[in-house]
């Protein structure tokens, strides 16, 4: 795949830091695209595993760190000083299912056998990329978080996400064999990002058409398919949590209740408890800074860093091509939420 397919498969250099691939209808990263022909060919699944699925920068931080915490509470309560959210960023406590894939021999095999039972697992692929066993009838499967974002907003934090990987890059030009890190344009405006994103050429997009597939899917398989919109999670963070634990099979307890411990998974999780771990104020993921993955948290943060003109201009092709699916994105209640609603990472 990775020596005779790529190569011929349509290229997009202008939306950095690597070229995006054409493939079965979305863009994608040049270095995952071996991942995802392997994960379908060798990735196999359990009845228990949880996969966080979502297009970058829509919730991905956040949801892994509820996730996990949630999941893991009974093993790792979250007021416990050594919980691992407090020593470890998010990304490296939950994996991105292609990375390793894409990375290893044996189709990552080695990296996720090793993890126990239920394992948490997050993936920016469409649902039409994911391995068979997840998504077929007759497949193992395991259950699938969606969370999805208003556009504008998923936009205007994946350009300043981009920025801060480049900024990254040129800050560590070379490593120790002379070697550019991350390939770094001269330059990359929001007026660059916008047209890139409204022709849907942005990693795993376009957004809206990912978007749609998790949507018909959740509406096939509910049992199997949990869709979350970041702008509601933001407005009850509780209530949504309350609905995750629930849907992993692992609701909370009378008891858990009154002991407040869904209040507590969410304090454990907010962006400012975990943009004040050190972890996340200093560590790296090796290609941008951890405290890159938190910065304001709310809905409608757009309208900040786009005109009107092209807000108007994305929601009507967004709107086009989601006609008849009926789904529609939620619509922020306030560009800047109450502080105490501010309970998100991007």
């Amino acid at each position: 795949m990775a020596e005779l397919v790529i190569p011929s498969l349509p290229v997009e250099t202008r939306c950095p830091p690597f070229p995006l691939r054409q493939y079965n209808g979305f863009w994608i990263p040049e270095p995952i695209l071996p991942g995802v022909t392997a994960a379908r060919a060798r990735f196999e699944p359990r009845p228990s595993d949880v996969f966080l699925a979502s297009v970058p920068k829509s919730g991905t931080t956040w949801l892994k760190a509820l996730a996990l915490a949630t999941l893991n509470r009974a093993k790792h309560p979250p007021c416990d000083p050594d919980h691992p959210l407090r020593h470890r960023n998010p990304h490296d406590c939950v994996e991105f299912l292609e990375a390793p894939v894409a990375w290893s021999k044996d189709g990552g095999g080695g990296v996720f056998a090793a993890l126990p039972s239920p394992r948490v697992i997050a993936t920016h692929l469409p649902c039409s990329l994911l391995p068979g066993g997840i998504t077929e009838e007759e497949g193992s499967g395991g259950r699938i978080v969606y969370i999805c974002r208003d556009p504008k907003d998923t936009l205007v934090s994946t350009w300043l996400y981009i920025k801060k990987m480049v900024a990254f890059a040129g800050a560590r030009a070379n490593d120790d064999d002379g070697k550019l890190l991350v390939p770094r344009p001269t330059s990359f405006t929001i007026e660059e990002a916008f047209e890139l994103f409204c022709d849907g050429r942005c990693v795993c997009g376009p957004q809206w058409r990912h978007v749609g597939g998790y949507w018909e899917e959740s509406k096939r398989r509910p049992e199997k398919v949990l869709f979350l919109r970041y702008e509601e999670m933001l407005e009850d963070p509780m209530g949504n949590v309350r609905k995750l634990a629930e849907f992993m099979g692992c609701a909370f307890s009378a008891e858990e209740e009154e002991a407040g411990v869904v209040r507590h998974i969410v304090e454990l999780c907010s962006l400012d408890v975990l943009k004040d771990m050190e972890v996340n104020k200093s560590g790296t993921q090796g290609y941008v800074k951890n405290e890159s993955f938190f910065r304001k948290g709310v809905a409608g943060d757009w309208s900040n860093h786009m005109t009107p003109a092209m807000a108007a201009r994305l929601d009507k092709i967004v709107k086009d091509e989601l006609h008849g699916s009926g789904f529609r994105f939620a619509v922020a209640v306030s560009r800047c939420p109450p502080a105490e609603k501010n309970h998100s990472t991007t």
